[in-house]
């Protein structure tokens, strides 16, 4: 079977099905799971194009729902057609763009529409699109919902692209007028702002970057999202936790009756600050990696079902902005590529902390799909879901070096990395669009518009 051929049915002797890894055969029509059935009975059931992957592990797609493609405007950054080439051979069959850093950023009804007809013809998987909320276009949102954005993401600190500004109190209260009753979502970079100190220390120390952006910046963010979710009973999200501080608020919140969610990023739960060298700026990120201790609550969280799920917040940018020469902390571009390594990169460390699979498919596939409006089309093996699915070995080891990297740009904290978790295949509706290091030959992904709902969906 070429890679780009239509699968008629996937054969594996470990699908993973309601939680229990069992020999079954994946049956395909029309790009959507038609019926799941015992691996013995298969060829006195089907007669299709087979492809019998032995004894790898056979799973949903990964949906991550944190990616920032940049395209249009930002396409020496990254670009639909490299980032979503990078999102298949890592497993991931969906992705979600972020509103920025794009030029336009998805803040208005034209701007959408302009994204979406840079990304045509574009995408080797699906795509659906985030909104942005910024001051002054409240009057944009309900539009946008209507034409089938996933929903909406705002910050509370400025983003670092003069065209996405941060929003005010009054801001937020104008957009959440506008969201009460559509069951979207407003998704939170939830960083308060600090006075600025006259102390300066040695920029080029990781700690000096980590001492500008404490605890109490997402602490106080939180606490304020928090109140504005259980007076609106918006749907609220906070995006890429770092601190593992607000999750006691977060909980108190949702017991109060907030339909809150919250993710984490798989560079705070691989990473951590007292192993990041001097100068070393390909780490650089916001908010900020934090100490092991601080990690490890996070990992236990994860394990208490406190975060929802696990994205990449893969946020490229050309080599150069990472002020490498310098080694500069304060001045560097703060982002880190993972698009195509969050699979492995999780499972590396989850599987030695008592994860099992069936938590990869909640905490990379199902929530994640949940959150943007795609449940009951993406993130499970079920009849009637669409067929995405990865291939692939979980005890396989590999090193990321740069030649397996399709990101357009290869700087990353990751290079040199030894990973366990190896994609051997990836599935979207039913094509195969890599094997083994090779791509389906013109991109098949589609752009997933989202009707409206009219009711909150809680994970």
């Amino acid at each position: 079977m070429k890679v780009g051929d239509a699968v008629g049915a996937v054969k594996s002797r470990r699908v993973l099905l309601d939680d229990q890894v069992v020999p079954a055969v994946i049956v395909i029509e029309d790009g959507k799971i038609h019926k799941i059935i015992p691996h013995g009975d298969f060829f006195a059931d089907v007669e299709s194009k087979v492809l019998d992957v032995g004894d790898s592990v056979v799973m949903p797609g990964v949906v991550d729902s944190h990616v920032h493609v940049n395209e249009p405007g930002r396409a020496s950054w990254e670009g639909f057609w490299s980032a979503t080439r990078a999102a298949a051979a890592g497993g991931v069959t969906t992705i979600v763009d972020m509103p920025l850093n794009s030029i336009p950023p998805t803040t208005t009804l034209n701007n959408f529409d302009e994204k979406l007809r840079e990304a045509t013809g574009k995408c080797f998987v699906d795509t659906a699109f985030w909104g942005g909320v910024i001051p002054g276009n409240q009057l944009e949102i309900r539009p946008m919902i209507q034409a089938g954005v996933a929903g909406f993401k705002c910050f509370l600190i400025p983003s670092g692209v003069e065209e996405f500004p941060h929003v005010t109190d009054s801001d937020l209260h104008a957009a959440m007028r506008q969201l009460r009753g559509t069951g979207s979502v407003l998704l939170f970079h939830a960083e308060t702002e600090l006075q600025p100190t006259a102390e300066r220390n040695d920029p080029t120390q990781y700690s000096t970057f980590l001492q500008s952006r404490p605890d109490v910046m997402e602490v106080e963010a939180i606490r304020m999202v928090t109140e504005l979710c259980l007076r609106y009973q918006v749907r609220c999200h906070i995006v890429h936790l770092s601190s593992a501080k607000p999750l006691e608020q977060i909980q108190a919140a949702r017991q109060a009756g907030a339909p809150l969610t919250v993710e984490t990023t798989h560079h705070y739960l691989s990473l951590c600050a007292e192993h990041i060298p001097a100068g070393a700026t390909q780490f650089k990120c916001c908010p900020p990696i934090r100490d092991s201790i601080n990690q490890a609550q996070l990992w236990s969280a994860l394990k208490a079902g406190h975060i929802d799920m696990v994205v990449s917040d893969h946020s490229p940018c050309t080599p150069d902005l990472k002020n490498l020469e310098s080694g500069d902390f304060t001045q560097a571009w703060g982002g880190i590529s993972s698009l195509q390594f969050g699979l492995p990169l999780f499972w590396t460390s989850a599987s030695k902390r008592g994860f099992e699979l069936a938590d990869v498919v909640r905490l990379l596939s199902k929530r994640t799909a949940q959150l943007c409006g795609l449940d009951g089309v993406k993130g499970s093996l079920a009849p009637g879901y669409d067929a995405d699915l990865v291939v692939w070995d979980p005890e396989r080891a590999f090193q990321i070096t740069e030649e397996h990297i399709h990101h357009k740009n290869k700087l990353s904290p990751y290079l040199g990395a030894k990973l366990q978790g190896a994609v051997r295949a990836t599935i979207v509706r039913g094509r195969l669009v890599y094997r083994e290091g090779s791509f389906c030959p013109e991109p098949v992904g589609k752009h997933l518009l989202l009707p409206q709902r009219k009711h909150p969906t809680r994970l």
